[in-house]
């Protein structure tokens, strides 16, 4: 029997939210009857990039704009887990985002680059009234 799964998640423009929705992808991580992997393990990464990915769209594409929402999907369909998060801002250059400095004590830049190391695809695109980053990981 397939476990296909869709989560639609709209909240508004504050970061008060982030664990809310960090514990949603942890939920969803433990359930998975199919993942053959370390499901704790998962559950952590997906917490870590949706209230990454939340943050970012909070603070830099909608501005701290509390007029504006977060739009969030997680989506499971047949071995692949998908997270899309919109947003309502100006956009930017996702390939064009320099590495972090680890040496410095400043955190601001890290988001995306853990984003990327945790997920196997990033995307961001843009689309009517905003922006959509969508991270792909493989349940194989």
């Amino acid at each position: 029997m397939k476990e296909n799964i869709e989560v639609d998640i709209r909240v508004p423009n504050q970061t008060r939210y982030l664990s809310l929705i960090g514990k949603i992808g942890e939920d969803m991580a433990r359930t998975l009857r199919r993942f053959k992997g370390d499901r704790e393990e998962l559950a952590y990464h997906l917490n870590l990039v949706l209230t990454e990915a939340m943050a970012n769209a909070i603070l830099h594409a909608n501005e701290d704009d509390p007029e504006r929402e977060i739009h969030i999907t997680i989506s499971i369909l047949d071995e692949q887990l998908s997270i899309k998060v919109f947003d309502q801002g100006q956009g930017f250059d996702i390939c064009s985002l320099p590495s972090p400095d680890f040496k410095s004590l400043d955190e601001h830049g890290r988001g995306v680059y853990i984003i990327r190391s945790l997920m196997d695809r990033v995307t961001y695109r843009k689309m009517d009234g905003g922006h959509v980053l969508e991270m792909v990981k493989s349940l194989r």
